[in-house]
């Protein structure tokens, strides 16, 4: 047992638990959870905003498919990492934020209290797998026990623990030890053999593979390899298969090579994806032929598009599962006609460039090119970041971390910063748009504090370029998108950070290899109407 406040016995907790880094900025409402860090050996990083702290645990989690944690302040630490919680929820991403709240005595009794909110859990719920009060100190082992159980043997989703601050301030009689989690869920054996008998027997299957799979590419490319299949990603899904592999498509199936393929399809396997509009950006996919679906998620197997085998559980022992039964049954393995296909498609999908997305091509095969290849990108809602969803080639998972279904303003630049904390040795770089970057650029403090070497790419159109267009497009009168910018250079040195605006790709190539052992980042500031474009 112990003798420690609750405040500190939960971040002992969080180390039991493999805890080693968390996101925030205290508060007067947070001071026992502070209480523990050190003792603990817990990494703090001290964010800018608390939405900057939320986006940092989700980066950190991307990267490393392990839980990021923040700690935020009642009130507005929590309205402020609202957004963050929003696109974690969207992104299945396994986030968790930890928060005080008032007295039990004063809850939502709306007296005035500071940071009083009249309802947290009504803040959060809609955003959260689950959100939850520990109105009694034994309830604190439970909740975190239940957050870590989510995260491991279900669909992520972030969730939110809230602890009043009496309780913070009181003995804490709990051991201070992680409780056995259960297992991942293994896959019925008769939808595993029925999906294995189904794959077996196609000549033209495909396999569509979402972020779910992330942590799984050698199961993913084995059973394509067996199989003869080619493999198309989501955004979420992008890099699972090395995009110079030959059966991959990477994450193309907005283009219409990749979705006459899909047409063709006499077995369609979906592999831990949600099929979502923001990846294919049609009414419905063309899925003609058999369909067998892999989740975690029981909700997401019978989602929109009826299927013929549904296979609910762990991905990962379930792609095992079936690649075993199908060796057992033997296939044909990868075909010239197959490959013939898969080279169409590819071909098919490169046909149709406007001249903006040529232009974005040129700056990120230069990118492309500079780049080791396990390098990541922290992508924000941005034109630039839009064309890399297709054309910048990734050739391992958690390498394209991309605002997919919420598409908040802002995610990259806090995601990338988690993110490189979280795997120093991998190199890091921002892609972010003029109008996204002053979203968070606060956190640009942050990451010099941290000596993160980090290119920064802000993608320059001078407003909201991509909502300008749609205005352009649509006849409508181009209202709030033009916008006056600060000079980025100068912006990015006030903060410590190197800085440079390329005058041709080979000083953008230069600026990015520099920039990748620099101590501090670097703000590479790149116009859209550069005439070397």
């Amino acid at each position: 047992m112990t003798t420690m406040m609750c405040g500190e016995a939960l971040i002992g907790l969080l180390k039991a638990y493999g805890v080693d880094t968390v996101f925030g900025i205290p508060g007067v409402h947070t001071l026992e959870f502070y209480r523990g860090l050190d003792n603990n050996g817990i990494r703090h990083v001290a964010t800018r905003h608390e939405q900057g702290a939320a986006f940092m645990a989700d980066g950190y989690a991307r990267a490393t498919g392990r839980p990021g944690v923040c700690l935020v302040i009642s009130g507005p630490g929590v309205t402020n990492a609202a957004t963050a919680l929003g696109e974690a929820y969207s992104d299945s991403i396994p986030l968790l934020m930890i928060s005080s709240v008032q007295g039990r005595g004063g809850m939502g009794l709306g007296r005035g209290e500071l940071h009083e909110v009249t309802s947290q859990q009504a803040t959060t719920a809609a955003l959260t797998g689950f959100t939850a009060t520990a109105f009694t100190a034994n309830h604190i082992p439970e909740l975190i026990a239940r957050a870590f159980t989510l995260f491991g043997s279900a669909r992520p989703r972030p969730v939110h623990i809230e602890v009043p601050v009496d309780i913070l301030a009181e003995t804490a009689d709990f051991p201070i030890e992680a409780r056995t989690l259960p297992a991942p869920p293994a896959p019925n054996v008769e939808s595993v053999a029925a999906a294995a008998r189904m794959l077996a027997a196609a000549e033209r299957p495909i396999m569509l593979v979402g972020g779910g799979a992330n942590g799984h590419s050698d199961r993913v490319v084995r059973l394509a390899e067996q199989l003869g299949a080619a493999i198309v990603h989501s955004r979420a899904g992008k890099g699972i298969a090395a995009e110079d592999h030959p059966l991959c498509l990477g994450a193309s199936l907005r283009h219409n090579g990749t979705k006459d393929l899909l047409g063709t399809a006499d077995v369609v396997l979906a592999v831990a994806t949600e099929l979502a509009p923001t990846d294919h950006w049609s009414e419905r996919l063309p899925i003609n032929g058999k369909f067998v679906r892999i989740d975690i998620d029981a909700n997401a197997l019978t989602r929109e598009y009826p299927v013929d085998v549904p296979v609910h559980g762990d991905v990962g022992i379930a792609l095992d599962e079936i690649s075993l039964a199908v060796d057992k049954i033997g296939t044909a393995l990868i075909t010239e006609a197959t490959t013939s296909r898969i080279d169409e498609a590819r071909r098919k999908n490169f046909e149709v460039r406007t001249p903006k997305q040529r232009i974005h091509a040129k700056v990120l095969n230069a990118l492309r090119a500079v780049l080791p290849r396990d390098a990541f990108i922290g992508a924000d809602s941005t034109q630039l970041a839009y064309s890399g969803s297709i054309d910048f080639p990734c050739y391992r998972d958690r390498s394209w971390m991309f605002p997919v279904g919420y598409g908040t303003l802002g995610f990259a630049l806090p995601a990338a910063i988690g993110a490189k904390l979280a795997v120093p040795d991998r190199p890091g770089v921002v892609i972010v748009g003029d109008g996204g970057f002053l979203f968070t650029v606060g956190d640009l403090a942050t990451a010099v504090q941290q000596k993160i070497s980090l290119p920064i790419i802000v993608w320059d159109n001078s407003g909201y370029g991509q909502i300008r267009d749609d205005m352009n497009d649509w006849g409508y009168p181009t209202t709030g998108v033009d916008l006056e910018n600060p000079d980025f250079v100068a912006l990015g040195k006030s903060f410590g950070c190197e800085a440079c605006r390329p005058a041709s790709l080979e000083e953008f190539q230069n600026a990015v290899t520099s920039a990748l052992s620099c101590p501090v980042p670097t703000i590479i500031e790149m116009r859209e109407d550069a005439p070397f474009l």
